[in-house]
C-alpha cells in the first residue's frame, strides 16, 4: 500500500504572521505520518521559520522551487543545498505556473530533480496538459513526454522514493476539475510511463498526486481511485480548517 500524501501549495500567498498562525493551528492536529504524510508548500521567505516551528510536529515542508545548483553566481535563486539544511522534506518543480510564467523547460526541472536527491530531498515533479491538448486528444502523449523528460537519468530508487503530481492545466485556479475518473485514467498512464521506463515494481511504489481545484467535498472521490495517492492542494489549503479537512478525509 501506498501512503497517502497531501501537500498544500500555497504559491505566493500569506505574509509570515499568517504563515505562522496557520502552523500554530495544524501542527497539533494533523493525523500521524504513519496514515498520511501532510506537507506545506511554502514560500520560500517563511521556509526557515515554519521549520524552527514545525520542527517536533507530524508536517513536513516542501519548498515551492529551487535552483539545480548549491550555489554561485544565480542572483535570486534558492540554493537546493541551503533549502534542506533548513530541515526541508520535499520540493516542488515542473508546476505548470512555473512553466508557463518562467519558461521551465523539461531539462531544467530534470537537472533539478537530481539536485533535490542530491540534497537528500524529495522531488514532487507536476506534469498537465492545457485544455487545447486535452480536448485534441493528445494527453496520454503530453503527459508521457513531460515524464520520460523529467526523469532522465535518475535511478530506479530515486523514482520509487518520489512523487509526481498530475495537474490538468485547465482545472488549476479554475473551479473546474478533472472528474474522479479522468484522474485516475491519467495518473495511470504516469504509472504506465514510470513502469516502461523502470519496471512495474518502481512504478508500484510511486506515489501519484491529483492537483486540480481539489477540496475536502471532492477528496474522497479521488482517494477511492486507484492510481492516485494524494492531492497537490492550492486554494483548499490557505485556510487550516480546509486543509486539516483534507487530511481528515484521507487518514
Amino acid at each position: 500500500m501506498r501512503k497517502p500524501i497531501i501537500a498544500g501549495n500555497w504559491k505566493m500567498n500569506k505574509t509570515l504572521s499568517e504563515a505562522q498562525s496557520f502552523a500554530e493551528a495544524v501542527k497539533t492536529a494533523v493525523p500521524s505520518k504513519d496514515l498520511v504524510d501532510s506537507v506545506i508548500g511554502s514560500p520560500a521567505l517563511f521556509l526557515a521559520p515554519l521549520a524552527w516551528s514545525l520542527k517536533d510536529s507530524e508536517v513536513q515542508l516542501s519548498a515551492q522551487n529551487c535552483f539545480w545548483e548549491n550555489e554561485g553566481a544565480y542572483t535570486g535563486e534558492n540554493s537546493p543545498a541551503a533549502i534542506a539544511d533548513l530541515g526541508v522534506q520535499y520540493v516542488i518543480i515542473g508546476h505548470s505556473e512555473r512553466r508557463e510564467y518562467f519558461h521551465e523547460t523539461d531539462a531544467e526541472i530534470n537537472k533539478k530533480a537530481k539536485a533535490i536527491f542530491a540534497n537528500g530531498m524529495t522531488p514532487i515533479l507536476c506534469c498537465g496538459e492545457t485544455l487545447e491538448t486535452y480536448e485534441a486528444g493528445k494527453t496520454a502523449e503530453w503527459i508521457e513526454g513531460q515524464i520520460t523528460a523529467g526523469l532522465a537519468d535518475l535511478s530506479a530508487e530515486q523514482v520509487s522514493s518520489m512523487v509526481i503530481a498530475y495537474e490538468p492545466i485547465w482545472a488549476i485556479g479554475t473551479g473546474k476539475s478533472a472528474d474522479a475518473n479522468i484522474a485516475d485514467e491519467i495518473c495511470g498512464v504516469v504509472r504506465q510511463t514510470v513502469a516502461k521506463l523502470y519496471g512495474s515494481e518502481v512504478a508500484d511504489k510511486v506515489r501519484i498526486q491529483y492537483g486540480g481545484s481539489v477540496k475536502p467535498e471532492n477528496i474522497a472521490e479521488y482517494m477511492a481511485k486507484e492510481n492516485v495517492d494524494g492531492a497537490l492542494v492550492g486554494g483548499a489549503s490557505l485556510q487550516a480548517d480546509s486543509f486539516l479537512a483534507l487530511l481528515d478525509a484521507v487518514k
